[in-house]
């Protein structure tokens, strides 16, 4: 049977003086279905007579517990940073032993900033313990020990609380996706993680992904969820970077005095002084200059900024949420991003996956996209059935490249609901809208090896099977990359040609060339 084990201060008030009827540091031990075979007194070494009369007394009045008085001195026991790292320093030199004793810290006694310390040491689990509160009796035939309640801070053994604080989890995660119902496993995940950081940190958050994946929207969601947890109170300001050029971008993003950009031109504020409190969204964020980029990790780290003309500071705190559809890793490495703001950016980075990623969630976004419509033009759009199946099969199928993403299929039910006659949507206007999108990406889809191929070989480029083109372009950007013939001979070649009798690859790759009607001057001419 594991020994009960009482951690507390000395009451110093309540504590003192034999005329009390009930003195909490005694009556802890005085309960006979609570028994306490140890107690850790705690007191200050201006207490400590007091301290051995009490422990005089306990051991007269409960013989089986243990009084074990430790001293911990402070200055003032008021002071929260001075009683916390009293309190800490003390667990941590311990050494609890859980397999043999259970641990129970009396809040009764100490000032209420103690009483605030142990609980958030215990329920960090910094102090292993549940917690004993004790009150006096209430009436002259009491038991002269009073009450006492124990409290236990593991969350875990209180079904209806973890219910409350599951629900709650998954408003907030339905508030990040919009209120869509998504099954892809990986995106939920995704959000689940977002939702844990956006509500516990306010460090900079990364959104990768390609252009129409919802980033903006989910910066967005990300800031309604923070000003409904009270981690910001300001607005969300929303910038795309690729708009921002030049001068123009540091006086837009910082601001500048009266007259720095031009005779009778006013102070103007800035966007990062305006997103002061709240969450600054930059959207493309790689589109920002090396010195942009410099001040703006001046301003997330210190919470200040010079304004273009001014000698002096100004000081603006803000959560940044950073977007881009680029690698900033690879613009890193080509001196084109500072390292030093990625470094700080890719703390907590997430990856927004694309609509060809998320094909089961497909069919909730057009149930989205129909509410939203329904907004926008006042009247309830509804599929026919047949028209329905029609375009879930097109919209979910393999072959359909959606390379806007979840706007393009936004852009395509809005089409729809626009056009469907009577608020019915029909086969007939599906297979248009099916139609156009298909003619739409046919004319803006652009394949880098029949451009390349094209310059070379003009309308020719017809008689050559596909697979010839990829192989034709890959021996054409090698040529481009040899000094020689022969040095691009025997990279092309450099697998093969130790089986061979003739070795000569300048030749091979000469005979290569012919059969498409190409010499080697015809290739490294038209890089030149």
């Amino acid at each position: 049977m594991k020994k009960n084990v009482v951690i507390g201060f000395l009451g110093t008030q309540l504590d003192a003086g034999k005329k009390r009827r009930w003195r909490p540091s005694i009556a802890v031990t005085q309960h006979g279905r609570f028994p306490v075979h140890r107690l850790e007194l705690l007191y200050d070494r201006a207490h400590h007579r007091l301290a051995q009369n009490v422990k005089r007394e306990i051991e007269d009045a409960s013989p089986a517990t243990e009084v074990l008085l430790q001293q911990v001195d402070m200055r003032d026991p008021w002071d929260f940073q001075e009683v916390y790292g009293a309190l800490f320093d003390f667990a941590r030199d311990y050494g609890f032993d859980e397999d043999r004793e259970d641990y129970f810290v009396h809040l009764t006694t100490g000032t209420h900033v103690a009483q605030i310390c142990w609980f958030l040491l215990t329920e960090s689990r910094h102090v292993p313990a549940k917690l004993v509160q004790t009150s006096p009796p209430r009436g002259e035939d009491s038991d002269i020990a009073g009450q006492y309640n124990i409290v236990d801070l593991d969350l875990s053994r209180y079904d209806a609380l973890q219910q409350r604080f599951d629900l709650v989890a998954e408003e907030y995660n339905a508030l990040l996706k919009a209120g869509i119902e998504t099954r892809n496993a990986a995106f939920n995940g995704l959000i689940e993680r977002i939702e844990l950081v956006a509500t516990n940190t306010d460090a900079p958050l990364l959104l990768l992904g390609d252009t129409g994946t919802g980033k903006s929207e989910l910066a967005e969601r990300i800031y309604e969820l923070k000003l409904q947890r009270r981690r910001v109170k300001g607005r969300l300001v929303h910038v795309n970077c690729a708009t921002l050029k030049g001068e123009r971008a540091m006086s837009s993003l910082f601001g500048h005095r009266r007259g720095s950009m031009g005779t009778g031109s006013p102070d103007r504020r800035g966007l990062l002084r305006e997103a002061d409190g709240g969450v600054l969204f930059l959207d493309e964020i790689n589109e920002l200059g090396l010195d942009e980029q410099a001040m703006i990790l001046h301003a997330v780290e210190t919470g200040r900024f010079l304004p273009v003309g001014s000698d002096h500071e100004i000081t603006s705190r803000f959560q940044l949420i950073a977007g881009t559809n680029r690698n900033l890793g690879q613009l890193v490495s080509e001196g084109r991003f500072r390292p030093d703001l990625y470094a700080r950016l890719n703390l907590w980075t997430f990856r927004l996956p694309s609509l060809t990623e998320r094909r089961e969630d497909i069919e909730p976004n057009i149930e989205f996209e129909l509410d939203r419509s329904e907004k926008l033009l006042g009247n309830r759009v509804g599929f026919n059935a047949d028209a329905r199946s029609r375009y879930l099969d097109f919209a979910a199928s393999p072959a359909t490249p959606w390379p806007g993403n979840f706007r393009d299929l936004g852009a395509s039910v809005q089409r729809l609901c626009t056009l469907a006659p009577r608020g019915r949507i029909t086969l007939s206007l599906v297979q248009q809208e099916v139609e156009a999108l298909e003619r739409q990406w046919a004319s803006a889809e652009v394949n880098p090896d029949d451009v390349l191929l094209q310059d070379l070989v003009g309308d020719r480029i017809t008689e050559i099977d596909a697979f010839d083109k990829v192989q034709l372009a890959y021996v054409i950007r090698v040529c481009r990359k040899s000094p020689t013939l022969s040095a691009a001979g025997r990279t092309l070649f450099a697998a093969s040609r130790a089986t061979r009798t003739s070795r000569n690859d300048a030749d091979r790759l000469k005979k290569y060339l012919d059969r498409f009607g190409l010499t080697w001057a015809d290739v490294t001419a038209q890089e030149s």
